[in-house]
This record gives C-alpha cells, sequence and structure tokens, in this order.
C-alpha cells in the first residue's frame, strides 16, 4: 500500500532591507558573516565586489539595487552563499547581501500567491508565515553578471 505524501520541501526567507525571499534550502550553501568585497569603481551598482568563500572568490550582489533600490548594509548584515544554476564553469556560487539570518519554514505544494509588484529578477510573491516573500529568478541574477562582463 503506498502512502499519500504531501510535497513539502524547507525554505529559507532571506530578510533584505526592503523584501523578503524565499529560497530552497538546498540553493543556499552557507551563510557566512558579512565582508567588504573588493571591486573597481567602473562596475554596475548592484555589484558589490568579489568575497572570499573557501579559498574562492565569488561575486557578492545586492538583490534590492538589482531591483533598482538602494543598497543597505546594516548592523546585521550578512552574505549568503547560494549555488549558481546556470552550469557555467566560471560561476559555481553566487554570494548575496542579506539582513539578518535566514529562518526556515516548511513549504508544502499549496503555496498562496500575493498579488503585489515584482521587479524583473521575482517570479512571484507568496505568503510565508506571516511574511510575503518574493521569489527570486537565480537564473536572472547570473545573467546579470554575464551581461554585465563581470563572468564569461
Amino acid at each position: 500500500m503506498l502512502e499519500h505524501r504531501t510535497s513539502n520541501l524547507t525554505g529559507l526567507l532571506l530578510p533584505l532591507a526592503d523584501r523578503n525571499l524565499i529560497l530552497p534550502n538546498v540553493a543556499v550553501a552557507e551563510l557566512i558573516d558579512y565582508q567588504q568585497g573588493t571591486f573597481d569603481l567602473d562596475t554596475p551598482p548592484w555589484y558589490l565586489g568579489l568575497v572570499t568563500w573557501r579559498d574562492r572568490q565569488i561575486p557578492l550582489l545586492s538583490f534590492e539595487s538589482a531591483c533598482g533600490q538602494k543598497t543597505v548594509i546594516g548592523e546585521r548584515a550578512r552574505i549568503v552563499i547560494l549555488n549558481a544554476l546556470g552550469g557555467r564553469p566560471d560561476l559555481k556560487f553566487i554570494a548575496l547581501l542579506v539582513q539578518g539570518i535566514p529562518r526556515s519554514y516548511k513549504l508544502d505544494s499549496q503555496l498562496s500567491y500575493v498579488d503585489v509588484s515584482l521587479c524583473s529578477l521575482e517570479q512571484a510573491a507568496v505568503q510565508v508565515g506571516e511574511h510575503v516573500a518574493k521569489v527570486p529568478d537565480l537564473l536572472a541574477l547570473e545573467g546579470l553578471l554575464v551581461n554585465a562582463g563581470l563572468i564569461d
């Protein structure tokens, strides 16, 4: 006899300065302390430079800035290392600036979608607990780096 199972996955709610993002926890490799990135002055405002993680140089992005808002580096700033999904040999990870520690939530297949305005890097908005969370387009984030000439 087969058991009936609902499709559950664990998501991480990433607190940003002006919104929350929700990602499956398998998309996140690690949470690290904030560090200042090293970069040239002629880079886009959303590119915060390269940060060092596990002896690698990882591009650090501000999601808010990529969506046209200001980059905020608050006192609770941290960096989330994301697994890159695009299959590019030069881009295995992306670092994303967050404002605080991500929280884990159990998600089921019956997510409640919320009708709010989205930026071009957001695929949807959903209700997660008491929060409205945006679902980021991780491939589009990788595309930003490629289109800006920061990654081959």
